[in-house]
């Protein structure tokens, strides 16, 4: 019951129903002779080189049959790290028929991406070259092309030492750490045939254009209206000057016209010219773009000459308002706080890494809006189209990097990252889920950050986006910051952590009462209890500085990572397990204590509660039990009795000591203030297991047999009553027949037989040799549950997967993929086109999100016991700057050090402050001892607590002037809190230390209310 399969939670995996329409392509063709064909069926691949194989005439009968997207090393995803994933040479190649329609028509390959490098070669002639191993780009086929079968070969290279041939500069983001190396062609590819006067493609380094840019401003909230402007690039390849015009056809998502203009006058261009042409207008009753009301429009863009169309382009957009100001985000004009996840762009699954159709990647992108999170900040380089578009329908806020693994380079280095982060811009620029552009994954300069704005300020000028970058606390030029890890405030641009828990927990481990037994490492590798636990623990800490918590506040943050990655790691495996899903994104206890914490743009707005874990025992076991919920107390009961009421700890977690088990039915209930109900939930013991049960998920069209969709298939063991057995962990046999191809799924461990170690004595233990059952057709259900993913081939038919376990009762499914039309390589199948909106969270709502719970008193001014003149470096809202005690060269005695310990801050007029909060150098591992008074009178005195950033001091009622902060003693290094641990194993904590006796400040506010 804890983690539901589909067929238990189908929420989970099921996209809102919502009507929806999608201009096919033969639709399009209707008005004007444009059309796009999916490019993807019927490769041919093989791994290392082969000479000759750029030749149209080469032999390639024996090479493995593909369809793109298809990554060469897929086998190894997840099965060894991303250290030793399969590099070097591979070739893919596509044998490949124009339609009719073609002849005297323009002619483009779009590549949504290769990893690293590719040569590209058309019937033996090199045609383009690419190789930043993340964009976008397109080649013009042009006269390379020839009457009947052409033959594309593309030769690619993925190493990670590769160069750019030009310069012999190495690419910062092709990163052994953060950037998964699945090579070749992974991802989609589309064929377009264009009119000789065209709307040109977003391609800008590969083909020098940039497509069309629609954005709306204008905007009038309350009476949804907003001014709608296309700008479209528009070339003439006829030989003859040609007179324009844009017209513009605004369709909503259910179909029906929403608005029309055109451009205000005619344009002539003359014979091969290139021109921006605009038409715009106020358009009335907008349904925009929201978090998890993923509205989109159709935006029909037609150019005519004498009122005959000559080319028609259809764009699918939202629209939203945004503002970046007063330390907040602002969307539809409702301030936002920061509360997602950082994952690897890759994002990538078993046996197959990030090549994956597109119901998946909604699929994986909407189950973090179920845990509602609002933001997906993706890591290190761009994502590719199809995760963009899926945070579109979904409604997942993303924020794009163009490319960096960390660090501020220079010289050739820096302008790959500019122009990686011009040409997202300009492939993404109409994508409404993109609010964020990052400029690093570490602090650039301020020149490197200027250079990422003037990008932003030429290419998307209109778009409503911040250009930031990690860290950038004291950047005048950046607009949007925060550190990772670290809770930071401002009062102008956001700041918001980028990273907040990098703890690492499988989903295989329960808790310490549950086996398989996994001794927590409470520095970072957790079982799911404590997991869960400290997700909420550090959240607690952003939500305490949110929006409405002072002038001063922080704009939330995202944790590392949503679902297990095949990135660096620093648990018992070979890849991340911080996700808060597993690799086939099976929910873990933290996904359910997000949905509870996060529930609201800023406050809390929907009360909510989970029980943390399970309640199948051994008999008499006594263990605490956890309950995270939004409440003012809970209350537990065990088959209807009592067993007490708790308060919150951490503001979310409810806490029931020595809870003896037996069997039945455990309810959590949580009341607020006032004795009211607010929320319930209950888990009940599941009986002996008995069967196995299979549930099938496909996309919302069936299983399409094209070579590249899946299916995903959920294996549970049940009980007789057919709950799932949350302690289960059977190994499970699978027989697969018919049309599809095995990809499997994971599990903690090995697959195949491990030799003892007979250096360890008389009792061997097995030698580490994990591969995490990659694509074992044996392999363990994981707390009762597993999922196994089955590839289309490309032929249609039937597919029969029978499960079996010993003891149990076997379970056995029948699939039927449907037929994929490919004529001559080419196909009219979009499945993209098939995905329904997500619109279950509804528009913005109209109301405030938060109420302001404090107000922070004015300060007039500072004076300090030492180093008086950086004593106002503690009020200037900003976290690079400090004052300290400490006296330079100052003799070492230690009344000395305390007699200037102290600083004063004199308030605007007589007020009661109620709290004090600061930020303390070393706050995370230093503890300092204060006294606070306010005009002599002491209303706060003892140890302050280690924490994210800031600690909040309560005082004693008292009105006053000058409130005066003093230490009274030397602070203490290391505290009760878990220490960080880096990549490199650098722990961050030296406990039990005396530190010398300095105070150091950089930020105070002093505040009235709570």
């Amino acid at each position: 019951m804890l983690i539901p399969s589909i067929h238990s939670r189908a929420s989970l995996l099921r996209p809102a129903l919502c009507c929806a329409i999608f201009l096919t392509v033969s639709a399009m063709a209707q008005d004007a002779p444009r059309t796009r064909y999916n490019f993807n069926p019927a490769w041919l691949v093989a791994v290392g080189d082969a000479p000759g194989a750029e030749q149209a005439g080469f032999d390639d009968h024996a090479w493995k049959h593909v369809s793109t997207p298809y990554a060469w090393n897929e086998d190894s995803a997840f099965k060894v790290s991303i250290h030793d994933l399969p590099t070097g040479v591979a070739w893919y190649r596509k044998h490949f028929s124009l339609p009719a329609n073609a002849a005297g028509q323009k002619v483009f390959l779009e590549f949504e991406g290769i990893r690293q490098g590719a040569d590209i070669y058309l019937n033996g002639k090199l045609i383009g070259r690419h190789e930043d191993g993340v964009s976008a780009f397109g080649i013009d086929l042009g006269s390379a092309l020839q009457p009947g079968e052409n033959v594309l070969a593309v030769k690619t290279d993925n190493r990670w030492d590769y160069r750019e041939q030009a310069t012999n500069t190495p690419y910062q983001w092709n990163d052994k750490n953060f950037y998964a190396n699945y090579g070749g062609i992974g991802k989609n590819v589309w064929l377009h045939v264009l009119p000789r006067v065209y709307q040109t493609l977003p391609l800008y380094s590969s083909l020098g254009t940039t497509g069309v840019y629609i954005y709306a401003s204008d905007f009038d909230i309350p009476h949804r209206t907003a001014r709608i402007t296309v700008e479209s690039e528009v070339k003439n390849e006829t030989g003859a000057a040609q007179t324009i015009d844009l017209g513009v056809r605004l369709l909503d998502a259910e179909g029906k016209p929403a608005g029309e203009f055109k451009s205000a006058q005619s344009v002539t261009l003359a014979a091969g010219e290139k021109r921006v042409v605009k038409a715009s207008a106020v358009v009335n009753d907008l349904h925009l773009w929201s978090w998890g009301y993923g509205y989109l429009y159709n935006v029909v863009s037609t150019v005519s000459s004498n009122g005959k169309p000559l080319d028609t382009l259809t764009t699918r957009t939202g629209f939203r308002q945004t503002a970046f100001r007063n330390g907040m985000i602002y969307l539809n004009g409702r301030v936002l706080q920061v509360h997602g996840y950082a994952q690897r762009t890759t994002n990538e699954w078993p046996a197959v890494g990030l090549s994956v159709p597109p119901w998946m990647s909604d699929l994986s992108n909407r189950l973090m809006v179920e845990s509602n999170g609002n933001v997906v900040r993706w890591m290190h380089v761009t994502p590719w189209k199809q995760d963009v578009e899926s945070s579109d329908r979904v409604g997942l806020i993303e924020s794009m990097p163009a490319g960096d693994s960390e660090g501020d380079p220079s010289g050739r280095r820096w302008t790959q990252r500019v122009e990686l982060m011009r040409d997202s811009i300009v492939y993404n620029r109409n994508n409404p889920s993109i609010l964020f552009y990052e400029s690093g994954n570490k602090g650039v300069s301020e020149e490197h950050m200027l250079d990422m704005k003037k990008v932003r300020d030429e290419f998307d000028p209109h778009g409503g986006r911040a250009s930031g970058s990690r860290e950038m606390l004291a950047s005048k030029t950046a607009e949007y910051g925060g550190e990772m890890l670290y809770i930071n405030k401002s009062t102008t641009k956001p700041v918001w952590a980028h990273e907040y828990n990098r703890d690492e927990g499988a989903r295989k481990f329960w808790d310490d009462d549950t086996a398989p037994f996994h001794k927590d490492s409470p520095s970072y590798n957790r079982n799911q209890d404590s997991a869960a636990l400290e997700d909420v623990r550090r959240w607690d800490e952003y939500y305490a500085a949110r929006p409405g918590t002072g002038t001063r506040v922080s704009s939330g943050g995202v944790n590392i990572v949503f679902a297990d990655s095949n990135t660096h790691y620093r648990g018992d495996n070979n890849y991340r397990r911080s996700g808060e899903v597993d690799a086939m994104r099976i929910p873990k206890e933290g996904f359910y204590a997000h949905q509870v914490i996060w529930n609201g743009w800023v406050d809390i707005e929907h009360p909510g509660i989970h029980i943390v874990g399970h309640w199948n025992y051994a008999d008499k076991v006594t263990k605490p039990v956890y309950v995270v919920a939004t409440a003012a107390r809970v209350e537990l009961k065990l088959d209807g009795r009592s067993l007490g009421f708790a308060t919150p700890v951490d503001d979310f977690i409810f806490v029931f000591n020595k809870v003896t088990y037996h069997a039945g039915k455990l309810e959590a209930i949580g009341y607020g203030a006032d004795g009211k109900v607010l929320a319930s939930t209950s888990i009940e013991t599941a009986g002996a297991p008995t069967a196995l049960r299979l549930t099938p998920h496909v996309g919302p069209a069936g299983l399409r047999a094209d070579g590249a969709d899946m299916a995903a298939v959920d294996v549970e063991v049940v009980d007789a009553q057919g709950r799932r057995c949350p302690t289960a962990l059977n190994m499970i046999r699978f027989t697969l027949d018919g049309a599809a191809e095995w990809r499997g799924g994971i599990a903690q461990g090995s697959s195949v037989p491990v030799p003892l170690n007979p250096s360890n004595g008389p009792n061997p233990t097995p030698l580490l040799h994990e591969d995490n059952y990659i694509l074992a057709k044996t392999l363990p259900v994981e707390g009762g549950v597993n999922r196994v993913l089955l590839r289309a081939l490309p032929s249609a038919g039937a597919i029969h997967l029978k499960a079996e376990a010993d003891g149990l009762q076997p379970a056995t499914i029948e699939l039927a993929s449907k037929p994929v039309a490919v004529e001559g390589g080419l196909s009219r199948d979009f499945p993209a086109a098939d995905q329904p909106l997500n619109l279950e969270r509804g528009p913005t709502p109209p109301t405030p999100s938060y109420t302001a719970h404090r107000v922070a008193l004015p300060i007039v001014a500072v004076k300090a016991g030492a180093n008086n003149e950086t004593a106002i470096f503690s009020l200037d809202d900003n976290e690079t700057t400090e004052w300290t005690s400490a006296i330079p060269n100052a003799p070492k005695d230690n009344k000395f050090g305390l007699f200037n310990a102290w600083i004063e801050y004199t308030l605007a007029s007589p007020s009661t402050p109620t709290q004090v909060d600061l930020k303390l150098a070393n706050f995370r591992v230093r503890r300092y001892p204060l006294k606070i008074t306010l005009d002599g009178k002491t209303v706060w005195e003892g140890l302050t607590p280690s924490n994210l950033g800031y600690c909040t001091l309560p005082l004693k009622p008292a009105t006053g002037t000058h409130l005066k902060i003093e230490l009274t003693g030397a602070p203490i290094e290391g505290s009760e809190t878990p220490a960080l641990v880096e990549v490199s194993g650098k722990v961050d904590q030296a406990a039990g230390k005396t530190s010398k006796p300095v105070l150091s400040i950089v930020e105070a506010e002093i505040y009235t209310g709570k």
